[in-house]
C-alpha cells in the first residue's frame, strides 16, 4: 500500500479537504458556497484524487500525517466494503464527528456506539418513514403558499423557499404546533454554526439548553402526524436535532434539483450524487484491518469523497449530467447519496417523499432547468433563482 508523498498529503488537504470544511460541513456558510462555485473548488478536489489513483494505484492511499493513521480511499469496492461493515469494525462514530456533533445532537444516533448506537437507529428507523407521517400533505401545504408568494415576486429564490421549507420541516418533526417558531432552529443553527469549527470552539452549554428546552416543549406535545408523537419524549428529543440538521441538507438537495429540472425521487437522488451534502464519508477502524495485503491499525480513519465516485467523467459517461436512468440502483458500488450499509441514511424515504412532492408542486410553475450539462462541478445554491411561468 503506497504512502502519500508530503507534497501530496499537503494536495490532498489544501485542495481536497480544506475546501470541503471552509464551505461548512455542519452548516453551509453562503460566502464560502458562493466563491467555491466561483472557481469550482470540487472540481479540483476530484481531479487532484483522479491523480493520486493514477500516480499511486486504486489501493487506499495513507497520508503523512504524524501522529495518525489516515487512508484516502480511491477504490469503489474499498469505499463499499468499508460502508457494509460499519459500524464494526469501521466506526461512524469518529474523532472528528463526535467532536462536531456533540455541540447540538450529543446523543444522536451518529456519535453512539455499541449497543446504545444499535437501539438509538431501530429507533430512528421506526418512526422515520413517510408512511407513519402525512409528509407529503405538509410539503404540499408548505409549497402552495410559497407559490403565492413567487408569483408575486416573479421568482423563486433560495431564501423564500428556505422559510417555506423550515415551516414543512417544523410541522413534520414537532407537529404543527410548531410551524412558526422560527426560534426553535434559529437556536439550532447558531449550535450548528459553533459545530463547524468541531473541537476548535468551545461547547455553548447554556445555548443548547435553550434550545433543548424550547425543543421538548414541542415535543411533550406528542401532536399526531408528527415524529414527534410517534416515540418517548426523551428518545425524540436526543434524535430530533438530527432530523432538523438533516432537512436543512434535503432542502438544499431540493432546490438543486429544480435547478437541473429533476423530477420525483431520481431527481432528488441526483441531486444528491451531482451535489453530495456529504461530501466527506468517514469511517474509524475498531481494530487492525487487511487492505490487499497490508494491515491498518485500529484507529485508521478512513475517508471517502464522494464527490469524486459520483462525478469522474472517466469511469461515469453521465457524471456531468442529469442522469435519472440510474435509479434506484446504480451500477457504480461508489455512488452513495445517502452514504450506505447499516450507517445509511435512515430518513432517506422520508427526504424522497418531501423532496419530491416539493419537485411536483413547483416544477410546472418555474422556468426549469436553469442549468444543462455539462453541469458544474460545485453549485451554490443560495444564488439560485426561478422565474415563475405567467
Amino acid at each position: 500500500m503506497a504512502v502519500a508523498s508530503r507534497l501530496d498529503t499537503g494536495l490532498a488537504f489544501t485542495n481536497v479537504l480544506l475546501p470541503t470544511l471552509a464551505k461548512g460541513v455542519i452548516v453551509r456558510r453562503s460566502g464560502v458556497t458562493a466563491l467555491a462555485e466561483k472557481v469550482q473548488a470540487d472540481a479540483l478536489a476530484v481531479a487532484t484524487v483522479k491523480r493520486f489513483r493514477a500516480r499511486y494505484g486504486p489501493e487506499p492511499l495513507r497520508l503523512r500525517v504524524t501522529g495518525r493513521s489516515i487512508a484516502l480511499v480511491l477504490d469503489a469496492s474499498d469505499a463499499a466494503r468499508l460502508l457494509a461493515d460499519s459500524p464494526e469494525p469501521f466506526r461512524l462514530d469518529t474523532v472528528e464527528k463526535r467532536a462536531a456533533l456533540d455541540h447540538f445532537q450529543p446523543h444522536g444516533v451518529l456519535i453512539s456506539s455499541g449497543e446504545e448506537r444499535a437501539a438509538r437507529r431501530r429507533f430512528n428507523e421506526r418512526v422515520l418513514h413517510p408512511d407513519k407521517i402525512d409528509a407529503e400533505g405538509i410539503v404540499r401545504d408548505e409549497v402552495d403558499l410559497l407559490l403565492r408568494h413567487a408569483r408575486s415576486t416573479g421568482a423563486l429564490t433560495w431564501d423564500a423557499f428556505a422559510r417555506a421549507w423550515w415551516r414543512a420541516a417544523r410541522r413534520i418533526v414537532l407537529g404543527s404546533g410548531a410551524r412558526d417558531d422560527h426560534e426553535v432552529t434559529d437556536l439550532l443553527r447558531q449550535l450548528r454554526g459553533n459545530a463547524n469549527w468541531a473541537y476548535l470552539h468551545p461547547k455553548r452549554k447554556r445555548l443548547r439548553e435553550r434550545f433543548e428546552a424550547r425543543l421538548r416543549e414541542h415535543v411533550e406535545r406528542g401532536e399526531a402526524g408528527s415524529i414527534a408523537g410517534l416515540g418517548d419524549p426523551d428518545e425524540v428529543v436526543g434524535q430530533a436535532p438530527h432530523w432538523l440538521f438533516a432537512f436543512d441538507a434535503a432542502g438544499i438537495v431540493t432546490m438543486r434539483a429544480l435547478a437541473i429540472g429533476g423530477e420525483g425521487h431520481a431527481g432528488i437522488w441526483e441531486s444528491a450524487r451531482l451535489w453530495p451534502t456529504t461530501p466527506v464519508i468517514l469511517r474509524e477502524s475498531t481494530e487492525p484491518t487487511d487492505w490487499h495485503g497490508t494491515w491498518l491499525p485500529a484507529g485508521t480513519t478512513f475517508i471517502v469523497f464522494a464527490p469524486y465516485f459520483h462525478r469522474d467523467r472517466d469511469r461515469l459517461p453521465y457524471a456531468d449530467e442529469y442522469a435519472p436512468r440510474i435509479w434506484p440502483l446504480p451500477a457504480e458500488p461508489g455512488i452513495v447519496p445517502f452514504s450506505g450499509g447499516p450507517g445509511a441514511c435512515p430518513g432517506r424515504d422520508l427526504v424522497l417523499v418531501a423532496g419530491g412532492t416539493a419537485l411536483e408542486v413547483l416544477r410546472p410553475h418555474l422556468e426549469v432547468p436553469v442549468l444543462r450539462a455539462p453541469l458544474p462541478a460545485t453549485l451554490n445554491h443560495f444564488g439560485l433563482s426561478f422565474v415563475t411561468r405567467k
